[in-house]
């Protein structure tokens, strides 16, 4: 009945593994006191402390007004911190994007895969978050005044904003793996046609090549002069063969 105790989960990216995980942040909230006590770095809480404990003003500012509208402070920040990230989700994908029609397809497969597992990692993270913003919202206590509804209702509409963007970027990383699947399934008929096309003008070469390599007698055996007949016809062939795949679209 005397305090309140919070647990809250915010993303943090780490630079040393490339991967998004959970910050832990538990907070008691009391009619005069809030005292955090995070797991992990969660940005831009240190900044803020530190400019509380240098900057007078900024102290008054913040707590003079009761542990709730610090309490405020404290998770708004946090939450303004995801938006960076998403920020940076959004970039990874528009790069993405590009390289796929830049003819990397194969290549950026890796790095979708990364891509949707951060986002998957982040959604894990925010589902939780909404329902702690709606119940503070339902909270009433002597350090929670209806006066900071408005706050904690801001909160909530930054968390549901969140969500949206990653349910965006969920729908996002699906049309790209389709769009990359399809690329690369064009370039592969590509690839499949020029080389049926090439087997399909060398088979007429070949039969040719074929009956006249029969060990039979035919008109002109042993002369010069039939084998450049012969020679002379492949090479027709060959042309007006390329020539009708070319004017078909085929090649």
């Amino acid at each position: 009945d005397e305090y309140m105790f919070l647990v809250m989960h915010f993303p943090r990216f780490d630079k040393d593994t490339g991967r998004l995980h959970a910050a832990e942040l538990d907070a008691f909230i009391g009619p005069d006191y809030v005292i955090t006590l995070p797991n992990d770095t969660i940005l831009p809480l240190p900044s803020l402390f530190e400019r509380c404990r240098r900057d007078p003003d900024v102290q008054a500012e913040l707590m003079t007004k009761g542990s709730g509208y610090l309490l405020y402070n404290i998770l708004d920040r946090a939450v303004d911190a995801s938006f960076p990230m998403l920020g940076q989700i959004g970039r990874k994908l528009r790069r993405i994007e590009d390289e796929i029609f830049e003819g990397r397809g194969r290549g950026v497969v890796r790095e979708l895969s990364n891509v949707k597992q951060e986002i998957i990692n982040f959604r894990a993270i925010i589902r939780p978050q909404r329902a702690v913003f709606r119940a503070l919202e339902r909270t009433k206590q002597r350090y929670l005044s209806d006066e900071l509804d408005i706050y904690f209702d801001d909160l909530t509409d930054a968390s549901e904003r969140i969500w949206d963007v990653l349910e965006n970027f969920m729908e996002i990383v699906a049309g790209l793996e389709g769009t990359n699947e399809s690329v690369l399934s064009h370039r592969l008929n590509d690839v499949l046609r020029v080389l049926t096309a090439f087997s399909v003008i060398m088979l007429p070469l070949t039969l040719l090549a074929s009956v006249f390599g029969m060990n039979v007698l035919f008109p002109g055996e042993g002369s010069a002069a039939a084998f450049w007949w012969i020679l002379a016809a492949m090479v027709g062939l060959l042309v007006g063969m390329v020539a009708f795949f070319r004017l078909r679209g085929w090649l």
